[in-house]
């Protein structure tokens, strides 16, 4: 398929999941272009989308100042984990941030947000399967960071997730709506290519599709 018909698809299966679950498909398709260069993203740019992820914030100030220059309108989000040493480049490059996950990344982001006047929302990232190693602040912990946050006037756009690899998701992107609604927060970040029409059924706002729209990865 070309790209434009991949993206046809995708956006047809959210559009087909969100009926299912008798919700308006009011999702944000977020194409998750780590590892693939602009002779990549171009085509789908090409095709109409305009919000994509990126993992690392140095390789999205590599490829994206030109193909935002190219195609207007582009929106970048932050995916993957964000350290706090990066934060002034992380707040100047994207419009959303999705790894809130620690205090001393709240104290990060604060700083550069006040110093260059760009308020950019961000999603909290919990670690819903309690997995050592993997980003996101525990269950437990998620009253006081998003208090912090708020204290900071950090704008929040809800709560993110990535459930185990290994298990059914539909209980963890269930547990975190139900955490998004305990708090007051309305988007959800969950979903992966493997996974999203089950994550849109449960509520999610925004799906991170990276290997559906793009093809597998080369590993390194």
């Amino acid at each position: 398929m070309t790209a434009a018909e991949t993206l046809a698809d995708i956006r047809a299966r959210i559009e087909k999941a969100a009926k299912i679950a008798d919700r308006k498909p009011v999702v944000t398709l977020i194409a998750v272009s780590k590892t693939f260069g602009a002779d990549e993203i171009r085509p789908l740019l090409e095709a109409g989308q305009r919000v994509f992820g990126e993992n690392r914030v140095q390789e999205a100030a590599a490829k994206w100042p030109a193909l935002r220059d190219a195609f207007p309108g582009v929106e970048l989000h932050l995916v993957g984990q964000l350290q706090s040493n990066k934060a002034a480049e992380a707040v100047a490059l994207f419009d959303v941030i999705h790894s809130l996950d620690r205090a001393s990344l709240v104290a990060a982001l604060q700083k550069a947000m006040e110093a260059s006047g760009r308020r950019v929302p961000c999603f909290v990232q919990v670690n819903i399967g309690d997995e050592p190693q993997k980003g996101g602040v525990a269950i437990d912990d998620l009253p006081a960071l998003l208090a912090e946050a708020r204290g900071a006037k950090i704008p929040l756009a809800g709560l993110m997730c990535v459930p185990p690899a290994d298990k059914e998701p539909a209980p963890y992107f269930a547990l975190l709506a139900k955490l998004a609604a305990r708090h007051g927060l309305s988007a959800l970040s969950m979903g992966m290519s493997s996974d999203f029409e089950t994550a849109v059924q449960l509520g999610a706002t925004h799906v991170r599709v990276g290997s559906a729209l793009f093809g597998t990865r080369e590993t390194h």
